[in-house]
């Protein structure tokens, strides 16, 4: 039996997969963003085109850009991903926390906080 908070990690999966990997930010931002779509990333400005013209120029600097979601979480209209970014086939990466507010089936705000990926740990596990 599906429920909402599936449908709404499979949703945000698909629309990191379209914006990121497949390198359509444009084609993600019309088919699951909805307005009014608040941004709490400093760097981006609300709203659908601020987020096409952040992951756009994003791409343009690193072509190879890829995301691996580690892990998804959801509880009712919020989901969390943990996700390993790379810019560069070698780059150590990012890893980045992703929080998604959905109404209807779609995304309508955003949250992220970003760490990068050390050589070696204190512990010795990875960060994913």
């Amino acid at each position: 039996m599906r429920s909402i908070p599936d449908d709404n990690k499979r949703l945000v999966a698909e629309f990191y997969e379209l914006a990121i990997n497949q390198q359509k930010p444009a084609e993600a931002a019309r088919k699951y963003i909805e307005l009014p779509y608040r941004q709490h990333n400093p760097e981006v400005p609300d709203g659908p085109d601020g987020f096409v013209q952040f992951i756009s120029g994003m791409q343009k600097k690193h072509p190879k850009l890829k995301v691996v979601i580690s892990k998804a979480l959801a509880d009712d209209d919020l989901v969390a991903l943990h996700v390993h970014l790379t810019r560069e086939p070698n780059d150590p990466g990012l890893a980045v926390a992703e929080f998604f507010r959905l109404k209807n089936g779609k995304i309508i705000e955003h949250w992220d906080v970003l760490q990068p990926v050390p050589e070696k740990t204190a512990s010795g596990n990875s960060m994913f």
